[in-house]
């Protein structure tokens, strides 16, 4: 595999944990790919396949217990947990499947979230950058808690917020599964868009609509990426 400057690179990862009952569950064996800027990655697979521990290994938030993963020259898995947090913050563009949303704040206020991390004063232009986003994904302004809102409207709101900051890497897990069709079309048209543009984008998803648009499919069984299909990396 070759690097460039913003791809991200996975090489020969595994990833255990312990159930219950102390037993190893071994949720990611020998996981190596590499995404690229410029191409929609998505990944797909049964639940239970890996899919969502891999993008958390992705984003630094499971730190597997062998292989690498870089996103340019930076090794994220061998990064304490502060440096981690860090370079998330800068890099990254999380949309989870829950949203993780605050639940008492409006949308606008959830969407500015990572500025407030990120800065001591909220930099000029970021609430003119929040509202732009929240229109592009036709989210209605209303100053109400995002929990009276529809999970849809939610799942909107969560995108905004991991696209404010502007980051090169964005990785959103089932990213259309709260949406209608037409919204669904919408928010994958955005993704591909923003690979296109030069972002590296990785998504998990279970939306063949969404999978029709990638550059590069990836099918996950029992915690492995199993071999392409050819035609599937485009």
């Amino acid at each position: 595999m070759t690097q460039g400057s913003g791809s991200l690179l996975v090489q020969a990862v595994d990833a255990v944990f312990a159930d219950a009952d102390g037993a190893s569950i071994h949720a990611l064996q020998q996981v190596s790919a590499e995404f690229l800027p410029g191409q929609l990655s998505v990944i797909v697979g049964p639940s239970g396949s890996g899919k969502s521990t891999l993008l958390h290994a992705l984003a630094g938030i499971v730190v597997p217990q062998r292989g690498l993963i870089s996103f340019g020259v930076t090794v994220v898995n061998q990064l304490d947990e502060g440096r981690r947090d860090a370079w998330r913050l800068a890099h990254c563009g999380l949309l989870f499947q829950e949203f993780r949303l605050i639940e008492e704040l409006d949308a606008l206020a959830n969407v500015l979230l990572p500025a407030q991390f990120k800065h001591t004063k909220m930099p000029a232009g970021m609430r003119e950058r929040g509202c732009e986003l929240l229109e592009r994904f036709d989210v209605p302004r209303r100053s109400i808690q995002v929990a009276k809102m529809s999970r849809g409207e939610q799942q909107r709101v969560a995108l905004a917020r991991a696209l404010l900051l502007d980051p090169p890497l964005i990785l959103a897990d089932e990213p259309t599964a709260s949406l209608d069709a037409d919204n669904g079309q919408r928010i994958a048209a955005a993704l591909q868009a923003l690979a296109k543009s030069g972002k590296t984008v990785v998504t998990i998803t279970h939306d063949d609509k969404l999978v029709a648009r990638a550059d590069n499919l990836l099918r996950m069984q029992a915690g492995r990426i199993l071999p392409s299909v050819e035609g599937e990396s485009r």
